[in-house]
């Protein structure tokens, strides 16, 4: 008995001593990158980066858009979606993928406002970003981050990015714009 006793302790003292322990902390942004590269190659779609956190509204509201009943499958069927958790409150760091803010410093988006999107090809090479470009009266290029689309010419950039980096029809893509413009 006392035998039985000590096994029935012991045995889930055993289990948990040998089971690895499972953390929550999050991955690479160059592994979850790697991984949608290579389905990007199989399913033959391109690759949609979207940067954001999780104080940010607007972050919050382009994901509900985007995976709206009305409009999810046309972003499903033409982009591998990832996200890549940057400029995290001070609090909450630890939900950043490492190497986030580098990658988005890479696509010239870590000054910009988030969230900060860009669309690559199945191979990584940037084919779009969230960046609207007007050249100034001193002739320079002004990059204006459209982040999630809201106002016209926001809505008109993401549209023809969309346009330009799919193969969704013209009324799939009204679809879209009438959800994210903003008419207020």
């Amino acid at each position: 008995m006392k035998t039985k006793l000590i096994l029935l302790l012991a045995i889930p003292f055993l289990f948990f001593q040998f089971t690895p322990i499972e953390t929550d902390d999050p991955l690479p942004a160059s592994k979850i990158l790697k991984t949608a590269k290579k389905q990007a190659r199989k399913e033959g779609k391109n690759v949609f980066i979207m940067w954001h956190a999780s104080w940010c509204g607007w972050c919050h509201r382009m994901d509900k858009q985007m995976n709206d009943p009305e409009v999810k499958e046309f972003f499903d069927a033409n982009y591998v979606i990832i996200h890549l958790v940057a400029k995290e409150s001070k609090d909450n760091k630890h939900l950043e993928n490492p190497g986030s803010d580098e990658m988005l410093a890479k696509y010239k988006g870590d000054k910009s406002g988030i969230p900060f999107w860009v669309i690559l090809d199945k191979k990584g090479d940037l084919l779009a970003d969230s960046f609207m470009r007007t050249v100034g009266e001193d002739m320079e290029p002004k990059l204006t981050n459209s982040g999630c689309p809201g106002h016209r010419n926001e809505v008109d950039h993401f549209i023809k990015v969309l346009k330009e980096t799919s193969e969704m029809k013209d009324e799939d893509l009204a679809k879209i714009d009438k959800l994210f413009f903003i008419t207020k």
